[in-house]
């Protein structure tokens, strides 16, 4: 079950500048506590900090973390080097898409699980996806953490998910109709090769029962004329979201298409 309203997130989001900031101070100054004593790695690099952060403006005195700070020598086949705990407290893994490189392994405890599916739950929000909802996610299911959260946090509200894993993309086309799915869940270049593909079979997407697209892993949903091209061959409306698997989810379009939101009461 969500562990938070509709009308909580609403309010958390709404927060004036203050009050969010506060709430943002908190929240960094509890995880700094709870990962130092153990995470060697933070431990070093935050060792001339004073904690707890008096003020957000001090952030700007530490030092950032680079994303080949955490990559893995050849000989080590665990883990990153930020990890806080000893593996077994550890309950997921994914590992980034390797499009530079070496993919980097990434690890969550259930508590962090719960807190990616939290996440989600705004950017279902804004999509409008709602109980009596069909979705079918139009991904690979290996190890990249992709629509993992996703399928979980539509689980955590009653959705009906749909995996699409293991199959082509005609045989995705046929579980749509098969299924009355009303979201799918995909990369936005995804989305218009199905369009291709259902144009091939003389298949009409606009008299489908998909009524709403969640994109994510490129820029295409954010970009006005490729977003049009989504939505008019579908007759679906489109949202944007955004993560990294090193991150979590921290983006998704409003319901004005304005572009991507930051998730500001998490990051």
């Amino acid at each position: 079950m969500i562990r938070s309203s509709a009308e909580e997130r609403r309010r958390r989001e709404g927060l004036g500048r203050a009050a969010l900031a506060d709430l943002q101070l908190a929240k960094l100054n509890d995880m700094l506590a709870a990962i130092l004593p153990t995470n060697e790695f933070y431990a070093r690099k935050l060792a001339g900090a004073s904690f707890p952060l008096a003020s957000l403006d001090e952030l700007s005195s530490l030092p950032l973390t680079a994303k080949g700070e955490l990559a893995l020598d050849e000989s080590d086949r665990l883990g990153p080097a930020n990890l806080t705990w000893t593996l077994d407290r550890y309950t997921r893994f994914h590992q980034t898409s390797g499009t530079h490189g070496r993919p980097l392994p990434v690890f969550d405890t259930d508590d962090d699980w719960q807190w990616w599916i939290k996440c989600w739950q705004y950017v279902l929000d804004a999509a409008e996806v709602g109980s009596k909802d069909r979705a079918l996610l139009a991904f690979s299911f290996g190890p990249f953490i992709g629509f993992w959260s996703a399928h979980d946090a539509l689980s955590a509200r009653g959705t009906m998910t749909i995996p699409g894993g293991g199959m082509n993309s005609l045989a995705r086309l046929d579980l749509i109709e098969r299924t009355e799915a009303t979201v799918l869940l995909c990369t936005p270049t995804y989305a218009m090769h199905l369009v291709e593909v259902a144009e091939e079979h003389k298949i009409n997407l606009a008299h489908t029962t998909i009524e709403k697209i969640i994109v994510a892993g490129e820029p295409g949903g954010s970009i006005p004329a490729i977003r049009r091209r989504i939505e008019q061959a579908w007759s679906a409306r489109v949202t944007d979201h955004s993560g990294a698997s090193e991150i979590g989810p921290w983006g998704y379009a409003d319901h004005d298409q304005r572009g991507l939101h930051v998730l500001e009461s998490q990051f």
